[in-house]
């Protein structure tokens, strides 16, 4: 049972490692993952197994070990799908091929047990449906044992020769010739348009005008008269 990183970042994508035993991270020239760059310190972090359980150690780093973008403080364990980064280096876990499929076992288990319930409710959902007639039974709807016998029925159910009822009759004491008549309609007056009103301004300015122009010439017909 081994367990795997794979690089996913920088140019080592792509790139898996085995670890097999206690690994040191780092740009030092002895680490078992040697990433040279100056944002990894020379010790970066170690990678430890225990019990068959991957383990990341940070080693006071100066740009910090991240397990998921969650800064370890001191250790984490890692589970498979993780995604352990070193500075600016992200590396997705790989867990060995029997521990994944234990983990996928159990999930599937858990998902069947959820699903149960939903299948369980499925029978009470289909007999809990009413007909038709039913539904409209609840909303008041008579029955056809219900209905009046002596009523014919159309194919669609529709009564067929129903008579109309009479109108209600006058209560006694009220005099219909004394009922008030309706009013007669008032005459509404159109309302002048903006043409026609111009127009008469137009020709109340031209007899003003005029009316103007002939006092002018009387006065000065007085005036030549009396000079």
């Amino acid at each position: 049972m081994t367990w795997k990183i794979q690089a996913i970042t920088g140019e080592f994508t792509g790139q898996e490692i085995s670890i097999d035993h206690d690994m040191l991270v780092g740009r030092h020239q002895e680490a078992d993952v040697l990433l040279q760059s100056a944002e990894v310190s020379r010790k970066h972090a170690a990678l430890l197994l225990k019990e068959q359980a991957l383990w990341v150690q940070d080693l006071n780093s100066s740009n910090g070990t991240f397990v998921n973008d969650l800064k370890v403080e001191n250790e984490s364990q890692l589970h498979d799908g993780d995604i352990v980064q070193f500075a600016s280096f992200k590396f997705s876990v790989l867990a060995p091929a029997q521990m994944a499929e234990v983990v996928e076992t159990e999930t599937e288990t858990e998902t069947v047990a959820v699903q149960q319930p939903a299948e369980a409710v499925a029978p009470s959902e289909t007999a809990a449906e009413k007909t038709v007639a039913e539904q409209m039974n609840d909303q008041g709807m008579p029955s056809l044992t219900e209905r009046d016998s002596n009523v014919q029925l159309s194919r669609d159910g529709m009564p067929q020769s129903v008579a109309v009822p009479k109108p209600a009759p006058i209560p006694e004491g009220v005099d219909v010739s004394k009922v008030t008549p309706n009013p007669e309609p008032v005459p509404v007056e159109q309302p002048v348009s903006r043409v026609e009103e111009e127009h008469t301004q137009q020709k109340n300015a031209s007899l003003g005008l005029i009316t103007i122009i002939v006092l002018v010439i009387l006065a000065i017909l007085a005036w030549v008269m009396f000079k």
